[in-house]
């Protein structure tokens, strides 16, 4: 059994890679050709031409997936799944505590910043002249 590292490190012989392009334009035909039958068979009930979509982005989806990008794709969200296992969660109180620091925060600044453009307006009009 091949473990990951080893997967890792083994070199894709040129038929693999042809053969992944295969899958991919076979994939990509998939979804064009679901999308085609959407637009062609107009006379056909709109729910029906829309399983066609989606029947053509499965099938594309499907193939896809098969192909070594498509190995790794799985591989990187299964692995994302364990990382978000791992994630230590804030509880209700913790999240409620920290919105409310951030809204008065940010209240305070909003006024802080209204009064040094109050005073700062202020100066430059004095400078100036200008009374309006």
């Amino acid at each position: 059994m091949e473990t990951t590292d080893d997967m890792a490190t083994t070199t894709e012989t040129p038929e693999s890679g042809a053969l992944d392009v295969l899958k991919l334009l076979i994939a990509i035909g998939a979804l064009i050709g679901g999308l085609f039958a959407y637009y062609y068979y107009v006379e056909i009930s709109l729910p029906l031409r829309v399983l066609m979509v989606l029947g053509g982005v499965a099938a594309g989806i499907g193939i896809a997936m098969t192909s070594t990008q498509g190995q790794r794709l799985r591989a990187f969200v299964q692995g994302s799944r364990v990382e978000i296992r791992k994630v230590v969660w804030p509880t209700r109180q913790e999240t409620t505590q920290t919105a409310l620091a951030v809204f008065v925060f940010t209240l305070i600044l909003s006024l802080f910043f209204w009064g040094l453009d109050s005073v700062l307006l202020w100066v430059t009009r004095t400078l100036v002249g200008s009374a309006g």
